[in-house]
């Protein structure tokens, strides 16, 4: 995990600030995630299994946007936004999803690998169905937010920042 002073760090450099918390923002973000799931699928059903991995990972940054955002919470860097997730929500198991498969996005997309296929489809298959259980997830939590919620959240923020 990053240190407390890297999210100050993101901070000071205007790279994660309070906003004006925004369902249009937050369901633009949740269209994208979306829209990453139905391309994720489509990569995989045609054997572009690490390209299928990326769409995946995606598909959990951009519901994990639309989270923050509809908490007010702008954010423009994926390990920034992971730590503030895990601060805030303290969901081990969605902490845990989506750093898995930033991992494996990273692995995948900027490193060559001598493995079988079928290694790549498994993989391919793991990440959709984390995808799938992240964005229904990040989904119920959006939809149980109240105002109070938000704001507690938001109070929260201000103390780790």
């Amino acid at each position: 995990m990053k240190k407390p002073d890297f999210l100050s760090k993101l901070k000071g450099e205007g790279k994660l600030e309070l906003v004006e918390p925004s369902d249009e923002i937050c369901n633009s973000y949740l269209e994208k995630a979306d829209n990453c799931l139905k391309a994720a699928r489509l990569l995989y059903q045609n054997n572009l299994f690490e390209n299928s991995v990326s769409m995946s990972y995606y598909t959990t940054y951009n519901s994990l946007t639309a989270l923050l955002f509809n908490a007010g919470i702008k954010c423009e860097n994926h390990a920034g936004s992971i730590l503030v997730f895990m601060k805030l929500f303290g969901r081990d198991d969605l902490f845990r999803i989506i750093s898995f498969a930033k991992e494996e996005r990273i692995d995948k997309q900027y490193y060559v690998t001598s493995k079988q296929n079928f290694l790549g489809k498994e993989s391919a298959q793991d990440m959709l169905s984390k995808a799938e259980t992240f964005i229904i997830q990040i989904k119920l939590i959006i939809q149980n937010l109240k105002n109070e919620d938000i704001n507690s959240v938001r109070e929260k923020f201000r103390s780790i920042i």
